[in-house]
């Protein structure tokens, strides 16, 4: 009896490190720095927020025309196919038709020559430029940086990449800007070398969505998103099954422990 009891003890103390230990990589990270952040982006309210939520296939066009319209000019998104769209809703034919609205260099050829040609689904967006040094030398020597995977690589994701598109003011009084320097309240140090993109009614949307820099940013932000974690939503389905199996589990374990304490009294 002795020897179930301290087997008991021993399985019932590594459940509860094991639980400990999951709550704790669980647990997020909170500093200064993190909450300062917290403190000056924006909260937008994006249909994706939450552990139930999904992506707007809607919004996810309009952020996709609007990265089209404005944002290629100088950012690329290279690691998006054209063949990808699919999932914001575009048929197969669709697809075929904006992959053919870009020209993509290809080759060689048999006779060892590079060529043009129009785009096909498999191809990736087209870079803006054709490298990085020419990038940087059309924009004042700051490398625009590649969208791909922006809300990934900055804190706050898609709220971020909001904010920095909302946030463009008149600078305060004691605070001198350099020739090609602008004033954001969400960039670090407050001043980006971006000028403001957006303006109300600059892009057309054909839905009847509002023709305003908040939609606009909204809308990219979301598309944005959606290119750097287009698995997101199966990955929180999983997440729904892989906590019910654990509520399951942990009944059942429960069960055990009363079977076994049970025999001990």
């Amino acid at each position: 009896m002795d020897v179930e009891l301290k087997m008991t003890l021993s399985i019932t103390r590594k459940l509860f490190l094991t639980s400990a230990a999951v709550l704790a990589l669980a647990t997020p990270v909170t500093g200064h720095a993190a909450e300062s952040a917290e403190h000056t982006l924006p909260n937008v309210p994006f249909s994706f927020n939450g552990p139930f939520g999904t992506y707007d296939k809607a919004s996810l066009q309009r952020g996709l025309h609007v990265y089209r319209q404005v944002c290629s000019a100088c950012h690329g998104l290279k690691r998006v196919a054209f063949r990808n769209l699919t999932a914001l809703g575009y048929t197969a034919d669709q697809v075929k038709t904006i992959a053919g609205e870009y020209t993509i260099q290809d080759g060689p050829n048999d006779e060892g020559e590079m060529f043009d040609r129009a785009g096909r689904p498999s191809d990736h967006f087209k870079s803006p430029f054709a490298n990085d040094k020419a990038a940087a030398y059309a924009n004042g020597g700051a490398l625009p940086p590649d969208l791909s995977l922006i809300t990934k690589a900055r804190h706050g994701g898609a709220n971020y990449v909001f904010g920095i598109l909302t946030g463009y003011e008149t600078a305060p009084e004691g605070v001198t800007l350099a020739t090609g320097q602008y004033y954001n309240k969400i960039m670090t140090g407050n001043l980006i070398a971006m000028p403001p993109p957006l303006v109300d009614g600059a892009v057309q949307y054909e839905d009847g969505s509002p023709q305003t820099v908040e939609q606009y940013s909204k809308d990219v932000a979301s598309f944005l998103t959606w290119a750097a974690e287009p698995e997101m939503e199966s990955r929180k389905r999983m997440g729904v099954k892989v906590l019910a199996f654990l509520a399951i589990l942990g009944g059942l374990m429960y069960a055990v422990k009363r079977q076994i304490w049970r025999k001990i009294h």
